[in-house]
């Protein structure tokens, strides 16, 4: 079980890691110097009407990211996942960023343990291992074990975060709005703001911790899904401390059967949809390195930084629009679409909409075992249709999506990636049907606001 919700730590008369001028000046020209010249070169060629980005340039922006740390390589990474958010050649190499991210060394980790806990913090664990177990683009983690011998997760954030946070968002306003002018197809207003929200989330680890009391409140009666358990007591607003969760990397059952392939398939639908439709929240980040395989093929849920809490009215017209594409009814799907925020809906855009929906829900509304996507590579999942739409958007739009949107599609997408990952085959309808079974919104509001209460998560941005 996991430990009740921290009380706080004593306040600190001087947070040496707020956001500061200083930094921010300083992470501006880190990041700009390095992309600067490529953004710039990109816009030119767009410009005259060269669309075409080449593998060259997709590796130079690569490498003039891979050296920072932070949120910079995190946006780099989530666009990554969206499809025809940016060019294949750019998909490719920026998905590449996070496992290639290298770890701080040990005078950091001692830095940011002491600050955190104190100066005897080395006293109050069993054993601390120096060398990084992971390290992704916001912090890194270490193994360790209690003074009884649990074996422990010790999660440190880098260093001015905070600051990094002002100053890549900055460079990323300036990056959609080039982006506005050249590409009319999507306004990225509002996932500009919806980015930038979860990324301010991701720095609160004492956000992150309620994120898994959340789920591990949620799951307490499967025993097919794990949820590490907070140490409140080593654990700060930059440090989370958790059990280390024992098992093998997702992609290391790819050789495995058919039946074992499929049941491991099955459980991350159920870890992905059930919270969604019960309790109207997502792990919004699918990212394979979130999740490990046990022995008996069970799961290991990894990493809360990335959970949106959606309102239930957005759950809902999920449901209402899976109903309307199941009896093509377009005044239906039409009401989803309004009650979620899209504005000014023309028929022709309806119809484009729906191609995209219909996309994302095709396996659910088939009822019959079958892949995912039959013939398609994980990395190009949703690319095609995702072109098409875009096309016809340039055409029709601009279109301003919900910023719910942002984390909803690509959690989706990425969770359809790994059961091709996986090549698994299920009835995804008959799943799909069994969560959503006596679907009310009233009821999912009252479920929520109790789950939230008791886990002591912040109300969501």
């Amino acid at each position: 079980m996991s430990e009740e919700p921290p009380r706080g730590d004593p306040p600190k008369t001087r947070d040496s890691e707020a956001n500061r001028l200083g930094r921010r000046v300083q992470r501006y020209a880190q990041v700009g110097a390095g992309v600067g010249g490529i953004a710039a070169r990109m816009a030119g060629a767009r410009l005259l009407g060269l669309d075409q980005a080449d593998g060259r340039t997709a590796r130079e922006l690569k490498s003039a990211l891979g050296g920072l740390k932070g949120p910079i390589m995190k946006v780099a990474q989530m666009i990554a996942t969206i499809p025809e958010a940016v060019p294949a050649e750019f998909a490719a190499e920026l998905a590449e960023l996070q496992s290639a991210a290298p770890p701080m060394g040990w005078p950091f980790v001692k830095r940011r343990m002491r600050a955190e806990l104190g100066p005897g913090w080395e006293q109050r664990f069993g054993t601390f291992e120096k060398e990084a177990a992971a390290a992704a683009s916001l912090g890194q983690v270490h193994r360790a074990t209690t003074d009884d011998g649990e074996k422990l997760a010790v999660k440190l954030q880098y260093p001015d975060m905070q600051s990094a946070v002002d100053a890549d968002l900055k460079q990323l306003g300036l990056i959609f709005s080039i982006h506005r002018r050249m590409d009319s197809a999507i306004d990225t207003r509002e996932m500009y703001k919806e980015i930038g929200d979860r990324l301010r989330e991701e720095l609160d680890y004492e956000r992150e911790a309620a994120h898994m009391r959340l789920y591990a409140n949620i799951f307490a009666g499967d025993p097919r899904i794990d949820v590490p358990d907070v140490y409140s007591r080593l654990s700060t607003k930059r440090l989370l401390t958790m059990s280390w969760l024992e098992g093998k990397p997702l992609l290391s059952f790819r050789d495995h059967p058919l039946e074992d392939r499929n049941r491991i398939a099955e459980t991350m639908f159920a870890a992905w949809w059930m919270p969604f439709s019960h309790y109207g929240v997502i792990h919004g980040d699918p990212h394979l390195g979130n999740y490990t395989v046990r022995q008996d093929l069970g799961i290991n849920l990894l990493d809360y930084g990335c959970i949106r809490i959606f309102p239930p009215a957005f759950v809902a017209g999920v449901v209402e629009l899976y109903r309307a594409l199941e009896t093509d009814d377009r005044d239906r799907a039409a009401a989803a679409y309004e009650n979620w925020g899209f504005r000014n809906l023309s028929n022709e855009l309806i119809d484009v909409l729906n191609v995209w929906a219909g996309f994302i829900y095709a396996p659910l509304l088939d009822n019959r075992v079958r892949s995912v996507a039959d013939g398609i590579r994980p990395g190009e999942y949703g690319r095609k249709e995702a072109f098409g739409v875009h096309k016809r958007l340039r055409e029709l739009g601009p279109v301003t999506p919900p910023r719910e949107f942002v984390f909803m599609d690509r959690a989706a997408v990425g969770l359809g990636s790994v059961f091709l990952h996986l090549g698994a085959e299920l009835n995804f309808h008959r799943l799909f049907n069994e969560t959503i079974e006596n679907f009310d919104v009233a009821k999912l509001d009252k479920r929520q606001s109790a789950a939230l209460k008791k886990a002591g998560v912040p109300l969501a941005a």
